[in-house]
């Protein structure tokens, strides 16, 4: 206690002190005069709204007290701080800021549902953050009423902007709604914040991090070609639209041409074993599919161990399909982990135009 103002201070006399004349309020009201007074930033506004207004009246009751009842006052106070062992949050909205990221994110939202505890900060700095296509549909979804005070709580050039967005029959409903809104008492535009600012974090919770394309996409980078290319046909029958989103995000052998930019095929050479890529390219010169990969990988890289690794392939002869497949998916993991390095960047196919 020696770095606060309290310790300045004399100890309580042995005998009974002025403090002990002093009702409970009256030492609440003189300890928190004192800090102020001493400089010290006192959160009131955390208290409830009925002790906020005690207090205050209790301090304006009050006129005068003398240095003696300040120094019992505040060394009761400071010896009951230091007798305290332990505090707890206040009701459930400490609660949860305690235990903020050790319960589940389900619970925590069930029990502020609850409770009916505030999620977020300033509803409205979230509301204003917002950018304008979410606050346009949430204008044309809202009341015309509660657009009308959404309007009026963003600023003017921001506001004319949503305004002109909208069509022109909306637009003059809530531009006169806005004419309406001198009643409307604070506390009401409190909740009508915490509503908008509720459904701009109403983002449902996912069990997977990535969405159902990436996931198939990635299981078939892995597969065997045969596996690969029988569940894209099943895809087709059963869903087109999401095998094509499927095509998209697969990446193999076969399109290293199109997707690897070709300043990047000597990053390969550098993280792949020569033998691998021999083996994968053997496997692939020749034949019609994966044939042009060999040569891409082949013309962009140096000269010397482009011949090099010609002249490998040719004394390797005929290589067992198995073993051909698993050097290129080898090379394909390679190209991955380069990419997930930012080392390079894969090249994104194009959309369809029907898409």
């Amino acid at each position: 206690m020696t770095s606060t103002p309290l310790a300045r201070l004399s100890p309580p006399r042995q005998t009974q002190t002025a403090a002990a004349r002093l009702t409970r309020r009256q030492k609440a009201a003189i300890i928190v005069r004192f800090l102020l007074n001493e400089g010290a930033d006192v959160p009131l506004s955390d208290l409830p709204e009925d002790l906020q207004g005690i207090l205050t009246t209790q301090m304006g009751s009050m006129r005068y007290v003398d240095r003696q009842t300040l120094a019992d006052v505040v060394a009761e106070f400071a010896a009951e701080l230091e007798a305290m062992g332990l505090t707890f949050p206040r009701g459930v909205a400490g609660a949860l800021s305690a235990l903020d990221g050790r319960i589940s994110p389900q619970t925590a939202s069930r029990l502020r549902k609850e409770a009916g505890v505030r999620q977020f900060g300033e509803p409205w700095e979230q509301v204003r953050a917002a950018d304008s296509d979410t606050l346009r549909k949430m204008l044309e979804t809202e009341s015309t009423e509660v657009a009308a005070v959404m309007l009026s709580k963003l600023d003017v050039a921001r506001a004319a902007e949503l305004l002109g967005q909208l069509p022109g029959q909306a637009a003059r409903r809530i531009a006169f709604a806005m004419s309406q809104t001198a009643a409307v008492t604070p506390d009401a535009v409190d909740r009508i914040g915490l509503s908008l600012a509720a459904q701009l974090h109403d983002v449902p919770e996912t069990a997977f991090a990535d969405g159902p394309v990436e996931r198939v996409g990635a299981i078939l980078n892995y597969s065997p070609a045969t596996t690969r290319d029988d569940v894209l046909t099943g895809l087709d029958e059963s869903d087109s639209e999401f095998a094509s989103r499927v095509r998209k995000a697969i990446f193999t052998f076969v399109h290293i041409p199109e997707r690897l930019n070709p300043v990047d095929a000597p990053k390969i050479t550098r993280v792949v074993d020569q033998a691998v890529l021999v083996t994968a390219l053997a496997a692939a010169q020749g034949t019609e599919d994966l044939g042009p990969v060999a040569d891409f990988l082949l013309e962009n890289i140096s000269k010397r161990m482009a011949e090099a690794i010609r002249e490998e392939m040719g004394e390797l002869g005929k290589v067992r399909q198995k073993d051909g497949e698993a050097a290129m998916s080898e090379v394909v993991n390679a190209i991955r982990t380069l990419e997930a390095g930012g080392e390079l960047t894969l090249i994104q196919p194009e959309e369809d135009e029907d898409a």
